[in-house]
């Protein structure tokens, strides 16, 4: 069984079924619908796309930035260009991929509906779970049950499941608020039409945008300072809650967040490293095993790499799931740990200010483009274990 039918979920249903296995998916949620806008997928995560049986359904909606163009914000000008597209697609294996994360979403479901080997419930909402002979029952907050051999948590950050498995696990709001939206790619002033991922550096506040759905449209996301600690992911917003703290940027991307319609927001939340994934036949995957912050584009990424392995190790050792899971955990854990590490460590360099900032930028500008994305080809160039 699966808690929670978002990326993670999906994606360790299709990696199970794939290896053989029968899985059921229990979502919350009475019906589908994947929030967020966009999703930045690395050659890793084409890479476990790949594996899955999904890559190519999706590839054709995907956008495929040549570069991603770091500018300072305020004065617009360019620090460096990070070569994506043929460049990281001939040294990695795979290209970088940008997504609307429904995109991704309905990719997986699709797979996962045509799949005999894996059952769809929804309207099930995880309340609490009970260790039989046989593995685990999961009783429904509306009081239904289901039953299985073993269940994987891949319910999210606010997941109920985490608490089998880890104690004491707090999340705490780091004071600083994320807000998305999607812009028609003709709404995109001129000087920003350069088919590039945007990063757009400033003191306390940083600004992203990719294309998606094959160029059509662009995901933008501004993360600036707030105080907000709600546990929601998708509240409405307005342009008028990040203009104070964009005011002073370039011409060009103001322009371009006053024409994002429909902006959401959400508190950005931290914990640290869990020290079990597994307990028993249960297990943890994607936000529920590792919280990451936004600031290097993995967290959907990592959850796809959750679910290959996961299978990976549920095949290697069929007849003892609790072994197979704790081996799962235990390979995922230090690279998790690695990718939260440094996702935290971008977010402060993005955030400079003052002396430090402009230590960062004249850094940014004296050194190679090509040195500086090589040195997250540890990251890039994971790839699927054996399937042997």
């Amino acid at each position: 069984m699966i808690a929670g039918g978002g990326i993670g979920g999906l994606a360790a249903a299709l990696a199970l079924a794939k290896a053989g296995f029968k899985a059921r998916v229990l979502e919350r949620n009475a019906a589908f619908s994947e929030a967020g806008a966009g999703i930045q997928i690395g050659p890793n995560g084409v890479a476990a796309l790949r594996a899955l049986g999904v890559a190519e359904a999706l590839e054709p909606k995907t956008g495929q930035p040549n570069d991603i163009r770091v500018m300072d914000a305020k004065s617009g000008r360019l620090l460096t260009a990070l070569p994506l597209g043929n460049s990281i697609a001939a040294r990695l294996g795979g290209p970088y991929w940008t997504a609307h994360r429904a995109d991704l979403h309905a990719a997986l479901l699709d797979k996962a509906r045509r799949e005999p080997l894996i059952a769809i419930t929804t309207g099930f909402e995880v309340d609490r779970l009970e260790a039989t002979a046989e593995g685990v029952r999961v009783i429904s907050a509306g009081g239904s049950a289901a039953a299985g051999a073993a269940l994987i948590g891949a319910d999210g950050l606010w997941s109920k499941v985490r608490g089998y498995v880890a104690d004491g696990v707090t999340l705490k709001p780091i004071g600083r608020q994320a807000y998305r939206a999607v812009v028609p790619a003709e709404a995109m002033p001129a000087a920003l039409q350069d088919h590039s991922t945007g990063l757009w550096l400033a003191r306390g506040v940083h600004c992203v945008h990719y294309p998606v759905r094959a160029g059509r449209e662009i995901a933008v996301v501004v993360i600036v300072p707030a105080s907000v600690t709600d546990a929601g992911w998708s509240q409405a917003a307005d342009v008028t809650q990040i203009e104070p703290a964009v005011a002073q940027f370039s011409a060009d991307l103001v322009a371009l967040l006053r024409a994002a319609p429909g902006w959401k927001s959400w508190a950005l939340h931290d914990a640290p490293p869990l020290a079990r994934w597994s307990n028993g036949a249960i297990a943890l995957l994607g936000d529920a095993a590792h919280p990451v912050l936004p600031f290097l584009a993995q967290g959907g990424v990592l959850a796809l790499e959750d679910a290959v392995v996961l299978a990976a190790e549920v095949r290697r050792t069929p007849e003892n799931l609790p072994l197979a899971l704790e081996a799962y955990a235990k390979s995922r854990i230090r690279r998790a740990k690695r990718v939260a590490t440094a996702s935290r460590r971008n977010g402060e360099i993005y955030h400079l200010g003052g002396a430090a900032a402009f230590v960062r930028n004249a850094v940014l500008r004296a050194s190679p483009a090509a040195q500086l994305i090589g040195r997250y080809d540890w990251l890039y160039g994971w790839t699927p274990p054996s399937q042997t």
